[in-house]
């Protein structure tokens, strides 16, 4: 175990009362023999531990004297690179508080977010300088390019004494995905990576020292922050970052080249990933487990990746809130079509619009409990109020338990709908569209008919554009009416060449709706 770092056997951690934690995933590599090991590798560059550490400090230097103080927030918009490890563990290193953003968004999102946050500083890519520059000129806020702040770090000393907090300190903040609309910092502690690297990546994956990673999911949101940088650390391996936008080709090529052992996507990837294999056998014997997350996803997914590549994808829930995936499929313990069963330290349950418990097998509203778990929303204190709920995380998320054990997720409870009086999960007609094979996605939604009651309507996204019609259309629905309970299936479909997501791969449904 790490020194000063203990887990009692109901997973809940022992930390000492004042504690950094940039110290156990940075420099602990050091003391223990690893400086040599590569901890990072790009395209163009490896960075061993030893030069993360050293980074990291002249980072947390830098930062100081750009005249940022302890509890000062700096926000990220950095691609997937090596600098965005020192600049993220050299504020926490250093008392500041980093802020990843979603690298996608528009002027007005990072206007938005700069004034929300009230930021001390913001540090770009130049990638994306033509929608974070304007933002800045309505904000006012004060920036730097990633390049000019890796160019002072030759001039910051090289060593850094951690700043020390209580576990249960404001540590990094990081904004939702905005897929119910406008995004929430939510603001996480020091303890927080240290739950979910063991509790998920150890204990439920089995992230080991010799591991490969390599996230299709970038770093600024939570899945990717834990694949791409907690994981590894943790763990002493080694993270595989690509700073390109995944598609089926660029993935096929990461893997191809640097031999992860896992590899993180969501079924949005997964399904163009299958669709591309058609075309072209690929190698994948490096690889010894999938993750999956984002979205559900969906059992035939599940069956034509193990039957393409030999390997299985071990789907799971997690959350910005929770910080990684809190439910999950692991290798030893799968079904698919399910988010698995809870991962060790996390507490959960299913309750009614009462907060009761419901019946195993009936649908409810989740919650959790975890040491993982966000402390408050910034400047929400009345969405905090509503979310975090005596020590309790409402997720928003509708799920129902299998007779084994198992959680199925019918969407998120605002996605619910009510047909004829009944329940129906909107997830459920999308995993069964899917089925058919000129299917490549599909999202529903609730729709009014003539007498203003609300039927699901489906939006189809198609393997080969061009071939949907009123045939197509009536297969889809036989497909339904065969599989569903008869008022489940949609009485409309709408092909559209793709789908609204946020960057996470989050169906945004509210946009289809409107």
């Amino acid at each position: 175990m790490i020194e000063g770092i203990e887990f009692g056997s109901d997973l809940k951690v022992r930390l000492p009362a004042r504690f950094n934690v940039a110290v156990p995933f940075v420099d602990r590599h050091i003391a223990e023999g690893r400086g040599a090991k590569v901890a990072i590798r790009t395209a163009s560059e490896t960075v061993t531990y030893a030069e993360l550490a050293e980074r990291v400090n002249r980072a947390g230097n830098a930062l100081l004297a750009s005249g940022l103080k302890p509890g000062d927030r700096v926000l990220m918009v950095v691609k997937d690179c090596p600098a965005f490890f020192y600049l993220f563990w050299g504020a926490i290193k250093a008392g500041i508080v980093p802020a990843p953003l979603n690298t996608m968004l528009r002027a007005a999102d990072y206007a938005y977010l700069f004034e929300d946050s009230g930021c001390g500083l913001v540090v770009y890519s130049t990638e994306f300088a033509a929608e974070v520059e304007p933002a800045l000129t309505q904000v006012g806020v004060k920036a730097s390019t990633i390049d000019a702040f890796l160019a002072e770090l030759p001039k910051a000393s090289d060593r850094l004494e951690a700043r020390l907090a209580s576990p249960t300190a404001d540590c990094f903040w990081l904004y939702s995905s905005g897929s119910t609309g406008r995004p929430k910092g939510a603001v996480h502690l020091q303890r927080d990576m240290v739950v979910t690297s063991e509790c998920y990546g150890v204990r439920a994956l089995g992230v080991r020292e010799d591991d490969v990673s390599y996230s299709a999911g970038k770093l600024f949101f939570a899945y990717g922050l834990g694949n791409s940088m907690t994981f590894p650390l943790w763990t002493g391996s080694t993270a595989v970052l690509d700073d390109r936008r995944p598609t089926p080709d660029s993935t096929f090529e990461t893997i191809e080249t640097f031999k992860p052992t896992l590899y993180f996507g969501a079924p949005t990837l997964f399904a163009a990933q299958l669709a591309a294999l058609e075309k072209k056998p690929r190698d994948f014997s490096s690889i010894r487990a999938c993750v999956s997350a984002a979205e559900a996803l969906p059992s035939d997914i599940f069956r034509r990746w193990k039957e393409k590549t030999g390997t299985v994808i071990l789907d799971g829930i997690g959350s910005t809130e929770c910080l990684h995936i809190f439910i999950g499929n692991r290798l030893d313990e799968y079904k698919p079509g399910t988010s698995g069963k809870p991962v060790p330290g996390y507490e959960v349950k299913i309750v009614d619009e009462h907060g009761k418990p419901v019946p195993q097998g009936e649908s409810g509203r989740l919650w959790i409990r975890s040491e993982s778990a966000a402390k408050y929303y910034w400047n929400k204190p009345e969405k905090t109020a509503e979310t975090m709920v005596e020590g309790w995380l409402n997720t928003g998320d509708t799920y129902r338990q299998d007779e084994d054990g198992f959680f199925i997720y019918d969407g998120r409870s605002d996605d619910m709908l009510k047909v004829g009086g009944i329940w129906c999960s909107p997830v459920e007609v999308e995993s069964c569209l899917i089925t058919h094979p000129a299917v490549l996605e599909a999202a529903v939604v609730g729709h009014a008919d003539e007498h203003s009651l609300i039927k699901p309507k489906a939006f189809v996204v198609l393997k080969q554009a061009g071939v949907g019609g009123p045939a197509l259309t009536e297969e889809l629905m036989a497909v339904c009416k065969k599989t569903l309970a008869p008022y489940k299936y949609p009485r409309w479909v709408e092909y559209v060449p793709e789908l609204p997501k946020t960057a996470t791969g989050k169906i945004q449904r509210f946009k289809l709706r409107s």
